[in-house]
């Protein structure tokens, strides 16, 4: 399986990729404040590169739920110059920019990014799909019910995984028949993005549904709080919750995902190595 991407492609018929996460914001829900210079956001894209990882997926505003929209300009000051430095400190690492705003997605593409992340699989901007069109970027399509600030508003679903996963066909092919190649999406079930618990789990159950695209698929579980509520210890810290994300990175690889966008690099990888040692012949 091939993804094609603004600089170069990714090979994923073998080996699965670790994407970090390199939140650039004062209140994400895991790391909040941590990266907020350029400095201290470039060290930390060196370690999780040293660590192996392959993607960097860089955010300026967070997801998190009841979050607050940050304003394009405030977003466009996070992420454009940690986009610029990392480019030059490591031209031939694949970068992702997590936004859902089209003047952002473009001006990022243009400082070095190769793919877009979008929460709302570019519907909240309907500018979004005229970036794409015109760059060589990836994208990756999410489903998320509501948007951060009212997603976890009672969410509902009569049957979770066929409704994201017919939602995700929709957006897949209007995307395809607006001339996007099909070669350049990913998808994403959105875990955790207008989902309770129970429906968090019953797509990891059935994550294998989702090979029909015959695309890749990015798991975005790290330190959230499912994990929390799962092992019943509803006051841990997301630091805390790092070697049960490992334990989901194994178990998900074996169910048929590609991508994963972890905060804690290295042990997730290898957790990944290893289980594809197992899973599938040298």
């Amino acid at each position: 399986m091939i993804w094609k991407l603004r600089n170069g492609s990714v090979d994923l018929s073998r080996f699965g990729l670790i994407m970090g996460v390199l939140n650039v914001t004062p209140d994400s829900f895991s790391d909040a404040g941590r990266c907020l210079d350029e400095k201290t956001a470039l060290w930390h894209a060196e370690k999780m590169v040293d660590e192996g990882a392959t993607i960097l997926d860089i955010g300026g505003e967070s997801s998190r739920p009841g979050a607050e929209p940050v304003a394009l300009k405030e977003e466009l000051r996070r992420v454009i110059p940690v986009i610029r430095g990392i480019r030059q400190r490591f031209p031939e690492l694949y970068l992702s920019i997590d936004t859902y705003k089209a003047e952002t997605a473009r001006q990022a593409i243009a400082a070095g990014a190769d793919i877009i992340n979008d929460i709302s699989a570019l519907r909240a901007d309907p500018q979004m799909i005229g970036v794409l069109q015109h760059s060589k970027a990836g994208v990756i399509l999410m489903h998320m019910q509501g948007t951060p600030k009212t997603m976890q508003f009672d969410p509902h679903y009569d049957d979770v995984v066929t409704e994201v996963f017919n939602f995700l066909r929709r957006r897949q092919d209007e995307l395809v028949a607006s001339g996007v190649d099909r070669a350049r999406i990913a998808i994403d079930p959105g875990f955790g993005f207008g989902k309770r618990v129970h429906h968090n789990v019953e797509l990891v159950r059935d994550l294998g549904r989702f090979a029909q695209f015959s695309r890749p698929i990015v798991v975005g579980l790290s330190r959230k709080s499912m994990i929390a509520h799962l092992l019943r210890e509803p006051k841990s810290r997301p630091e805390d919750r790092m070697w049960p994300t490992v334990a989901l990175t194994s178990l998900l690889r074996e169910k048929g995902g590609h991508i994963f966008r972890v905060h804690d690099v290295r042990p997730n990888l290898e957790a990944l190595r290893m289980t594809e040692a197992i899973l599938f012949d040298d």
